[in-house]
């Protein structure tokens, strides 16, 4: 700037609708939703000279509840003028009104801020009557709740403040075991908008097979394999001694048995939905496997996934050794896998989504951001931040905040 550039005047402070002291009035209209109603109010409100501080709109079955809070109009008889014209307004549409004074903006929100999903099929009032008796019994005050899904369950988010993520979590976790239903609480901030990696296991969680068990069926021995899962998948035997035993069931089958297990593999409900809704919000996905490269490079292919490992049979001379090559993909692997895709993908691992059932995805839920039990065994769901135990693997987007209108809505923009 030159000496003989004069510097811009800086306003002097005006006093703000968020000023404690400042009147303001909270003009409420309930009744039956149609077109123009928030148009009308305003249109009545313009009239008067007033800020709006804030807006709040939700129809439910039809009937609208619309909040406006407004400064208080200057001049005598402003106000009550104003009221006076709101109840007209509102009479002639066959809305009520209800108009109440007070002074400065809303209430700040508390620290410790939290999402709390709340997964029902059904919510029943019960539940919510116990959900949301447990954050107050935690010092949280609620400040929103949000239908984010009707079906296949209901999905109700509920924006916390007051009460830390972590004793929030814990206090939750406990009463919805009893209740019934799954309960998922993260903090709150822009972490939540970013995008993120999506890491999965795949038997029983992105598909609804263990792969090995559809090999072994083809080999004669589904019922002594489907054992040992079993024990390995509660925690009761070492994952990779018990693979080594399981694999070895399968010596001498004929690599043509390859294409059959592929064509045997049934995807769990909702899992292209949940792929393809984060791919379009540019998150990436990876899977990583105890079962086999086998399978997991094709659903890599079919489902357009950014990351995928597995172990590997060893096939020779076109028949099944009994063997896997390479390293071990057990427990600390999938851990060490996430590590990998979150650097690859340039995410912290802060925002990285992990999705299991078995007690060998458990140090791979716990390295993430925010770990899900989906239909998991209870050693996994006591440990993991979060359940689902309904069987559609989309009601993880709910936890992330995405709603069922959203999904349907990209479906059919992309139709």
């Amino acid at each position: 700037m030159s000496a003989s550039q004069t510097p811009p005047t800086v306003p002097s402070a005006i006093p703000s609708a968020t000023d404690e002291d400042t009147p303001t009035l909270l003009v409420k209209i309930f009744g039956r939703d149609r077109p123009g109603i928030t148009a009308g109010l305003f249109e009545v409100l313009s009239a008067y000279s007033l800020d709006v501080v804030d807006i709040e709109q939700v129809v439910t079955r039809g009937r609208i509840t619309l909040c406006a809070l407004v400064t208080t109009p200057g001049g005598d008889g402003a106000e009550g003028e104003l009221r006076a014209r709101v109840h007209t307004w509102a009479e002639s549409v066959r809305l009520q009104a209800e108009i109440i004074s007070g002074r400065g903006d809303n209430r700040p929100r508390g620290t410790g801020r939290s999402h709390v999903t709340v997964l029902g099929n059904p919510l029943t009032a019960e539940a919510t009557a116990s959900i949301t008796a447990r954050i107050t019994g935690v010092g949280g005050n609620i400040d929103r709740i949000f239908r984010l899904a009707k079906y296949p369950v209901t999905a109700v988010e509920f924006a916390v403040s007051g009460a830390a993520t972590g004793p929030l979590r814990t206090a939750l976790a406990t009463e919805s075991a009893a209740l019934g239903v799954d309960v998922a609480v993260v903090a709150s901030g822009l972490h939540r908008r970013a995008q993120r990696l999506v890491v999965m296991d795949v038997d029983s969680t992105l598909i609804q097979d263990e792969v090995i068990e559809l090999f072994a069926a083809h080999a004669g021995c589904e019922a002594k394999v489907a054992e040992v899962t079993a024990a390995a998948m509660r925690g009761e035997l070492d994952f990779e001694q018990s693979l080594h035993a399981r694999v070895a069931l399968l010596e001498g089958l004929d690599e043509s048995v390859v294409d059959k297990v592929r064509a045997e593999v049934r995807l769990t409900p909702g899992a292209r939905t949940l792929i393809r809704t984060l791919k379009r919000l540019g998150y990436q996905v990876g899977v990583v496997s105890g079962g086999f490269t086998q399978v997991t490079d094709d659903l890599r292919e079919r489902l357009g996934l950014d990351f995928a490992s597995a172990n590997t049979l060893e096939i020779v001379d076109g028949k099944l050794t009994g063997r896997v090559v390479g390293e071990v993909v057990d427990r600390a692997g999938k851990a060490r896998l996430l590590r990998r895709f979150a650097a690859e993908a340039g995410v912290p691992l802060s925002q990285t989504v992990a999705i299991g059932d078995g007690a060998n995805d458990l140090d791979m839920l716990n390295t993430a951001g925010l770990g899900v039990a989906f239909n998991a065994k209870p050693v996994v769901q006591e440990a993991a931040h979060t359940a689902v135990n309904v069987p559609f693997l989309d009601t993880v987007l709910y936890l992330l905040g995405i709603t069922r209108e959203e999904v349907e809505a990209a479906d059919a923009a992309q139709a």
